[in-house]
């Protein structure tokens, strides 16, 4: 049996919500809800939040979660998920997978993780995300919302802030009539055998252009294996994404 690691990372500070893992969604915070989601997994081993601020690890552990304190230095979620698998490592536990788990998607599906789980166990590649189809010209142009294309065998090409591919002599209110656009979905399952390579990388050009990790990992001659989840999920950055949580969190709460 494949033991399988999710890990949350979360920062206290953020330049558009301070103190975004703590905010009240419903009645919870919203790094809570993410756990709670995480725990429904019927892939996950094992569930852990790696935080470098000690509000978030008591809101965590105070809740009857799990939760480790990471070092304020990193640069990327990869970095601090990376960290938590180490120290887990030091105290024995062995993972053959670790997922990063974005700490600021509250009503995660957890069949989100058991698909993304499966399709890298089944896969050579050392990584593994997911992408959903874009339906509305708001989300195709906006620049905050990472599209990807991929090979005929699902492996990523390339993600941008642009919308790709480029319809050339094609309105652009038509484009989405005329070709399949993809959003990335930011979460990611790395093989254990390759996730200390990866946070050594230094980064690159595309990836300094765009400000986007996984361009690091596919300048660098990684590969990226994709699948295509059918679930919409909520990525909270700012107010007013805040207050479109709040409101689904009143419908969540009724499905559960």
């Amino acid at each position: 049996m494949k033991r399988i690691l999710g890990i949350i990372p979360a920062r206290y500070l953020s330049s558009r919500l301070p103190g975004k893992p703590l905010v009240d969604i419903g009645g919870k915070s919203m790094i809570c809800r993410v756990y709670d989601q995480c725990l429904k997994s019927a892939s996950l081993t094992d569930v852990w939040v790696a935080t470098d601020d000690q509000r978030i690890y008591d809101e965590i552990t105070g809740n009857g979660g799990k939760a480790l304190l990471s070092s304020t230095k990193h640069l990327t979620g990869t970095e601090r998920c990376f960290e938590a698998f180490e120290i887990l490592k030091s105290r024995g536990e062995e993972y053959d997978i670790l997922v990063n788990i974005q700490g600021d998607e509250p009503f995660i599906n957890p069949r989100q993780i058991d698909l993304l789980t499966a399709v890298l166990l089944d896969a050579e590649d050392p990584i593994a995300t997911l992408v959903y189809k874009i339906t509305n010209d708001e989300e195709l142009w906006d620049e905050n919302v990472v599209k990807v294309v991929c090979s005929l065998n699902d492996k990523a090409l390339y993600f941008s802030r642009s919308p790709i591919p480029f319809l050339k002599n094609t309105e652009k209110n038509s484009w989405l009539q005329r070709a399949n656009f993809y959003k990335h979905v930011g979460i990611y399952a790395f093989k254990s055998s390759a996730i200390a390579s990866l946070v050594q990388l230094q980064a690159t050009p595309l990836e300094k252009a765009e400000n986007l990790e996984q361009l690091r990992w596919l300048e660098s001659g990684y590969s990226i294996k994709t699948a295509v989840t059918v679930y919409q999920t909520i990525s909270v950055d700012t107010p007013e994404d805040l207050e479109r949580a709040r409101k689904q969190a009143q419908l969540f709460s009724t499905s559960e």
